[in-house]
């Protein structure tokens, strides 16, 4: 038995040149599969980042309101205390015009007092005077 020699059919060229068109092949898979990713994490960062804006703008929002609300009841209080103070200072006034018109009456009183004390005095002096008989009939 002999045998007969093995020929190749292929060339080096042809192999090398299959080889990389699978490299190629691949590679471009790969490509693909890497800007498909790509995107996708694009796409998920830019609806995190709407999603951040969209909280942050209602949390904004939420905000802008409470410190509305605060302005609003600080003026309230301001209001209100203003009032209050307009309230006193009109109750003070009243009861400084009452004390003025007690310590006048106070001061009549006083005097009629030493009128009818003074009238005491001298009808006493005057009987006294009278029994002792040094005043005439």
């Amino acid at each position: 038995m002999t045998q007969e020699p093995i020929t190749v059919r292929y060339t080096l060229e042809d192999i090398l040149k299959d080889i990389t068109e699978k490299l190629d092949t691949r590679l471009d898979k790969i490509e693909q599969k890497m800007d498909k990713q790509y995107t996708e994490l694009n796409q998920k960062m830019d609806k995190q980042y709407t999603e951040l804006n969209q909280k942050m703008d209602r949390q904004y929002t939420e905000l802008n309101q409470k410190i509305d609300k605060l302005e609003t009841d600080v003026n309230d209080i301001k209001i209100g205390q203003a009032r209050l103070e307009e309230k006193v200072t009109g109750e003070i006034k009243t009861l400084d015009a009452k004390i003025d018109g007690i310590t006048k009456r106070l001061d009549f009183q006083e005097f009629i007092n030493r009128g009818v004390v003074l009238g005491l005095i001298v009808a006493i002096l005057g009987g006294v005077a009278k029994m002792l008989g040094w005043i005439g009939t």
